[in-house]
């Protein structure tokens, strides 16, 4: 049985291990730490902490004699004394162990690091099957390999529904990458493959950091087989500091009042422990924080690091403002914003200036001369009802010899932004526009998001079109791009497009439907819908057909009430026909776009490709499901996508154990990202791996990806409608890897998001109970997928009423035997053993600190539990798999 005390914190949060700290456990002293930490510093002498920075004249010429490596940091986010950087070599990551060899760089840095002598490498006991070894990702499941990256909200109606039910859109073109979603900002556990058995401490910044039980002292690597050492490395140099360098915390008055230091400084202290604590200016606190400390207790504030010296622990920083009570959703969310240094200030007059001044705006007749026009044609479009970004528009006219004119219109962007305008660069710095659950920060000024470029129904849109000649098989007998004019007969909600792919024969009535342009009936609309999905279901399985991947995961969306801004409730997103049907034709245009933009410019294309999985987390993956006994084939994407779907059943328990082993497959998984096709030499890399296809890039989301406006200038040089823009491929790299630098924080943000929400929602209207599916067993814990919000957590069993618990491996696999101590002293223990794959019943709950909540197992045998055999009540949020 645990201690009671397992989860006491033994050490000053943030203190990184074997460094000492100026504040010991009650404020004085240095922290115990590690043996080596007893440095000069403890006893008030100042002795470098960190080494000095290597000079860029050496770092240049280490990084091309290949001594040194370059890498982006990544911090474990439960265990912050343990940091990776990817391997070049696509193996496993290479370990930085502590703060003192982390340097001062932060989480998501461009670093470059040495590697360390053999003997001081991380070494693995060979039976642990340490996964820990991988780097934690904070959610690094590659928003494309799904439908969406996460729900799209934008929030038309807020003001005239009572409860605003903000529903996910999907990201037509993400699904590239197969993901259906990011749902893991809610995961507290690390992220690995609990194959492994030996935990070490509850995975958790409260708790104590405990020496690591799978690793030996480097004294005993000689002995060790090759494969068991992991290369570690110390960072000598920051070549990009990519994290914002601001943190949202706590202030604290320094404990020891007789000190210099207590006189001129408070301490902040991050919320995430990744980042050092801050010494920051009395004189940048409020006036009275000196005399009433406790009266901020719960105030949040953001603080900025202006510094961090080599002779200490803690960073200078400066007070940037104080955001409100802890907890709350807009302090919260203006610190998660501020953090990810997405820029949410308003739009400046000379940014404004460059949109059209007379309003209401009308085509130029100029401009219409130049365009094809297609506003006669029944065109419309398919989005979330809350949607007022319309990016996309689809239209599908039946020939004469049974085939279709098929169109995919996409709002100009570029004609509104002028390259090199104002409005162009503050554009190009945002890239995106990050979708929250409550509201949208948007790339470009409300004018264009919503009114001027959205291609609203019933007004002219300047649109730029790829029409196709398909049979209805799918077949393209042929292809033009152009710019083009349109007029959106009516928009549809994915509802409606359901609605209408479910009721083949029947007519809908009007009311049930939005209003639709004289021009156009009800029926012509239908079966522009019904024809549209009878191709896209043929590319779809041909897509698939020819090795394409998806991994759709769990998404959550919210009912917020309109009053508080509060969430009432949230359900699991459903992915249906309508979306599958948008989401074909994006891709189709996406590929196309591509193919013509890099015939045209075979060094100036900008494209976006999708490395395969990590070998070594594939390889572990491949192990751990023969261990199982599960046969995988992931020997490509298409191999993969098969095992997935033809190995289950659809019985709620298959479906379950589908749920999870998606969410397994995910973790191997790379981001996809944008590049120059000059800055790449290999095609062979320009290839992307979850849709099996040479090239694709994204051009059916000007108005909120920058990318997708780049992509409007290459297509119109490559058409003649204009010169060719005076780019080197350097240039356009640097671009891209800005364009990839914000889309990932973007997606960060877009989970922390979700997170905070279903935070509140479980303090506000918790305890929640679901059924989980086990999805790893460790010594003294286990981790769950919550199967009815797509949530994993971790169930500690010091947290659960037993009596003992113990663990074993059967053969290679994992098990867990709890005894539950009897809630009536006549009963007996009731035995419960815990493996993989387990159906468990859990409760959420909220914890005492602002927005923490913990998983707990419901007792066997209490009402309401499901029998394994009886399998899973998911039903109600499962996709449609075609």
């Amino acid at each position: 049985m645990s201690h009671p005390d397992y989860r006491l914190n033994l050490r000053p949060l943030g203190t990184p291990r074997g460094v000492s700290s100026l504040l010991g456990p009650h404020g004085v002293g240095a922290s115990p730490g590690d043996k080596k930490s007893k440095s000069k510093t403890a006893r008030g002498k100042k002795k470098s902490i960190f080494e000095t920075y290597m000079s860029k004249e050496d770092v240049s010429e280490g990084l091309k004699r290949g001594t040194l490596i370059q890498g982006v940091l990544r911090i474990n986010p439960k265990k912050f004394h343990e940091a990776f950087i990817p391997s070049p070599d696509g193996d496993r990551d290479i370990f930085i162990d502590g703060v003192v060899a982390r340097n001062r760089a932060l989480n998501g840095d461009l670093v470059v690091v040495k590697l360390l002598p053999e003997e001081q490498w991380k070494v693995i006991k060979p039976e642990s099957n340490d996964k820990e070894t991988e780097g934690a990702y904070e959610s690094d499941l590659p928003e494309e390999l799904c439908g969406s990256q996460l729900p799209q909200q934008s929030l038309k109606g807020y003001n005239d529904s009572p409860d605003v039910i903000i529903e996910a859109q999907f990201d037509d073109s993400d699904s590239e990458d197969g993901h259906g979603n990011t749902q893991n900002a809610l995961v507290d556990g690390v992220k690995k493959l609990s194959v492994c058995v030996q935990e070490k401490g509850k995975e958790d910044a409260g708790a104590p950091v405990i020496k690591d039980e799978n690793t030996f002292t480097s004294q005993d690597s000689r002995v060790l087989p090759e494969k068991s050492l992991q290369r570690s490395a110390k960072v000598v140099y920051i070549l990009e500091k990519k994290h914002s360098r601001a943190a949202t915390g706590f202030l604290k008055l320094l404990a020891d009042k007789n000190s210099e230091l207590f006189r001129k400084y408070a301490l902040f202290s991050p919320s995430d422990h990744r980042v050092p604590r801050i010494y920051v200016p009395l004189k940048d606190c409020p006036q009275d924080f000196v005399t009433r400390p406790k009266d901020y207790a719960n105030t949040l504030f953001i603080c900025r690091i202006m510094d961090w010296k080599e002779d200490s622990n803690f960073a200078l920083g400066q007070l940037a403002k104080s955001l409100g009570q802890a907890g709350e959703i807009e302090p919260e969310t203006e610190g998660i914003l501020t953090e990810y240094g997405v820029d949410f200030s308003d739009f400046s007059s000379e940014v404004l200036e460059c949109l059209p001044q007379g309003l209401p705006w009308t085509v130029p007749p100029e401009e219409l001369s130049r365009r094809r026009d297609l506003r006669k044609d029944c065109i419309f479009t398919i989005d979330p009802s809350t949607a007022r970004d319309l990016d996309d528009a689809l239209s599908c006219k039946p020939l004469a010899d049974g085939n279709f004119e098929v169109g995919v219109h996409i709002a100009d962007v570029s004609y509104f932004v002028p390259e090199g305008s104002s409005l162009d660069k503050v554009a190009a710095e945002r890239a995106t526009s990050v979708y929250l659950v409550q509201k949208v920060v948007p790339m470009l000024p409300r004018l264009l998001c919503e009114e001027l470029c959205s291609l609203n129904p019933m007004t002219d849109k300047l649109t730029f079109s790829v029409i196709w000649t398909l049979t209805p098989k799918g077949k393209i007998l042929a292809e033009w791009f152009g710019r083009t004019i349109i007029r959106s007969c009516t928009k549809l909600s994915y509802e409606h497009a359901q609605s209408m792919i479910e009721s083949p024969t029947r007519r809908i009535p009007e009311r049930e439907l939005p209003a639709i342009s004289p021009e156009h009936t009800c029926d012509e609309v239908h079966r522009a819908v019904l024809n549209l999905h009878g191709i896209a279901k043929e590319l779809r399985r041909q897509r698939f057909a020819d090795g394409a991947l998806r991994l759709d995961q769990l998404k959550l969306a919210f009912t917020l009430d309109h009053e508080t801004g509060l969430p009432q409730g949230c359900h699991v997103y459903e992915y249906r026909d309508s979306n599958k049907l948008v989401e074909e034709f994006m891709l189709l245009a996406n590929m196309a776009v591509a193919h013509k933009i890099h015939r045209a410019f075979p060094e100036q294309a900008l494209l976006r490709r999708h490395p395969p999985p990590q070998t070594k987390m594939l390889n572990d993956l491949v192990e751990f499901c023969d261990q199982m006994g599960l046969p995988m084939d992931f020997s490509s994407a298409g191999a993969l996508n098969k095992s997935l779907t033809e190995m289950f059943g659809d019985d709620k328990y298959s479906l379950a154990r589908k749920e999870v082993l998606t969410n397994m497959c995910s973790r191997p998984m790379q981001m996809a990202v944008y590049f120059c096709s000059g800055a790449l030499r290999d095609p062979a890399q320009f290839r992307h791996y979850a849709l099996n296809v040479p090239l694709y890039t994204h051009f059916t989301s000007p108005i909120r990806r920058f990318a997708d406006v780049l992509v409007h200038r290459l297509l119109a040089s490559a058409l003649g409608y204009r010169e060719l823009p005076d780019v080197e491929p350097d240039t356009l790299q640097k671009q891209a890897d800005h364009c990839n630098d914000r889309r990932m924080a973007s997606k960060r943000v877009q989970e922390l998001s979700t997170g905070l929400f279903f935070a509140i929602l479980v303090r506000e209207s918790g305890p929640l109970e679901s059924e989980a599916m086990v999805m790893g067993v460790l010594n003294q814990a286990f981790d769950v997928l919550v199967l009815r919000y797509g949530v994993q957590k971790r169930v500690y069993c010091n947290m659960l009423p037993l009596r003992s618990h113990h663990f074993q491996k059967v053969g290679k696999k994992p098990e867990l035997t709890l005894i539950w101590e009897p809630e009536d002293l006549e009963q007996e223990p009731v035995k419960q053993v815990i493996t993989i794959f387990n159906l468990v019943e859990v409760v959420l709950q909220a914890e005492a600190t602002a927005l923490k909540y913990s998983a707990v197992l419901k007792r066997p045998g209490t009402e309401g539990l499901l029998d394994p055999q009886d399998q899973l009540g998911c039903g109600d949020h499962k996709e449609e798999q075609d």
